[in-house]
């Protein structure tokens, strides 16, 4: 099964930071967290698996 890596969150706004060079770099600022499991799925009850988070 393959993995993958995510963030959940709220979007809050965009800024910018800047490089050593001084180039803007634009950036979105995310509230992550706190994220709780709601639902997990078996391959025995399910047919799949899978796992519900919510924020």
């Amino acid at each position: 099964m393959p993995k993958t890596m995510g963030i959940l969150g709220k979007k809050i706004g965009m800024t910018r930071v800047y490089s050593e060079l001084g180039q803007a770099i634009p950036v979105t600022v995310v509230q992550a967290g706190p994220c709780k499991i709601l639902q997990v799925k078996t391959q025995a009850a399910d047919g799949y698996s899978a796992v519900q988070v919510g924020f």
